[in-house]
């Protein structure tokens, strides 16, 4: 199966999830009223919670960038999206409007009105939730695929017909001709009865 989105996927992912992390240590960093009234879920200031939400971006945002295995990386991906999507779902459950305030003028330079911010931020948890878990399953489903493979490359052995030493060879090697590790004498390798 072809797997070769998932390293750009995850690429991006892992510089998105930089960004997101750097601007919330900038919004943190600042002086925004809004960062001291506390976090409708978790009932924290605001500013701890953008704050740990920034150290997990960051972290998730280093495994996809360095890291080396896909799974992992895949994996870590769809639970920091899986979090963002039960925070959201919490956020709708008590009624509460998500707020983009916090931003402040960080998003005059980019000259976005608030609401091009929101819908971007908006659809950068939707883009990871949805490309984490197509992700997931392609790797899933790739990584089965394999597996059922696999027997196919497995080793066979059999005895030398001369001498009676075990020989082991990989099964795509059935009828070539070699000579017996233990005795020199030239067999052919059959598979065994």
């Amino acid at each position: 199966m072809e797997t070769k989105w998932l390293k750009p996927f995850i690429h991006s992912a892992g510089g998105i999830l930089l960004a997101a992390a750097l601007l919330r240590f900038v919004i943190v960093a600042g002086n925004a009223q809004v960062l001291l009234a506390p976090e409708p879920l978790l009932g924290i200031p605001l500013r701890y919670a953008v704050l740990m939400v920034g150290g997990f971006e960051l972290v998730v945002a280093l495994i996809c960038l360095f890291g080396r295995r896909v799974g992992f990386q895949i994996g870590g991906l769809a639970w920091l999206a899986t979090n963002f999507a039960v925070f959201w779902i919490g956020l709708f459950w008590m009624h509460c409007r998500l707020q983009g305030t916090c931003l402040g003028s960080l998003t005059d330079p980019l000259h976005l009105s608030r609401g091009e911010a929101g819908h971007i931020i908006a659809f950068i948890p939707l883009y990871l939730l949805v490309g984490s878990y197509a992700a997931l399953a392609w790797f899933w489903v790739d990584q089965k695929t394999v597996r059922l493979r696999k027997p196919a490359l497995e080793s066979l052995k059999i005895s030398c017909v001369s001498c009676g030493g075990h020989i082991e060879f990989p099964a795509n090697a059935v009828g070539r001709k070699i000579q017996c590790p233990h005795c020199a004498k030239n067999i052919t390798l059959l598979s065994p009865a």
